[in-house]
């Protein structure tokens, strides 16, 4: 290993969590903030809770939302026919005659 190239290593870092509980650990950086830690995560505490910390769900439901009132407003789209369904349409109309 070389020498001066690795950060220091904190023994008394501490982890700090919303909910007020603080972790003691080891690492690189002295102090550290999260949202949810093992003391309120709904894992390890059995309760029913939705995290949703960015709006992410109130987001995609905007969007999709949006989406759907973009499509009903949006004119119908002319159907493309194909060169080879033309010629046998033409070649029918000849024939008929």
């Amino acid at each position: 290993m070389q020498n001066a190239i690795h950060p220091k290593y904190h023994t008394d870092a501490t982890i700090t969590c919303v909910c007020g509980a603080i972790l003691e650990t080891g690492s690189t950086t002295p102090a550290m903030t999260v949202e949810i830690c093992s003391n309120c995560h709904p894992f390890y505490t059995g309760k029913k809770k939705v995290i949703d910390t960015t709006g992410r769900v109130d987001r995609f439901k905007k969007m999709s939302e949006k989406a759907a009132i973009k499509q009903a407003a949006a004119a119908p789209k002319k159907v493309r026919v194909k060169k080879s369904e033309t010629v046998e349409a033409v070649a029918e109309e000849k024939v008929s005659k």
